[in-house]
């Protein structure tokens, strides 16, 4: 069966390359004679607000397009926050007849209660993997801030990468 194929990739930030993830994905879906349809591609934090508007994209496509499938790197691409985010995801694309599978996963090719159960196990794990960095970071700069050192631009600098203002900073920014 010749199976249409969407492609969704993410990386969490512009200095990662989407390349390693593309390519073989492209070769996976060329290896078992699939039809890649499309491509939807972000670079951005999963924790961003306003995130994924790629993943928003895809997910408004599905009515107007034939596709039997949204393959991603691994389920963590999609999500990281939690079980019930990835099973709202998950039967959203189901409810349109589309199946998702990870390229790193392969069990999410088999259907059924199993299947469910590993989405469940896998979602729990990335969003563990996720605040456990998190505490990392934070507890890293801390350490910092103790030993006294200045965390930040240095005072009087400017930024030289140009960033949306907020709403909120505007406010106090006058």
């Amino acid at each position: 069966m010749n199976k249409n194929v969407v492609v969704y990739l993410r990386v969490s930030t512009v200095e990662q390359s989407l390349e390693n993830q593309l390519m073989a994905l492209e070769r996976w879906i060329q290896d078992r004679g699939y039809n890649l349809v499309e491509i939807y591609q972000e670079q951005e934090s999963a924790w961003r607000s306003g995130h994924q508007k790629e993943l928003s994209r895809l997910m408004a496509d599905l009515p107007k397009r034939r596709v039997d499938m949204v393959l991603v790197w691994a389920l963590d691409r999609l999500t990281r926050e939690g079980i019930a985010t990835i099973f709202g995801l998950v039967s959203r694309f189901k409810a349109h007849g589309v199946q998702v599978v990870s390229y790193s996963e392969s069990w999410t090719e088999q259907t059924g209660p199993m299947a469910d159960l590993l989405f469940a196990i896998s979602a729990w794990i990335a969003e563990f993997e996720s605040k456990r960095l998190s505490e990392r970071t934070r507890a890293g700069l801390a350490r910092a801030r103790a030993g006294g050192q200045v965390l930040g631009r240095p005072a009087g600098s400017k930024d030289k990468r140009k960033r949306k203002r907020r709403g909120y900073l505007l406010r106090y920014s006058k």
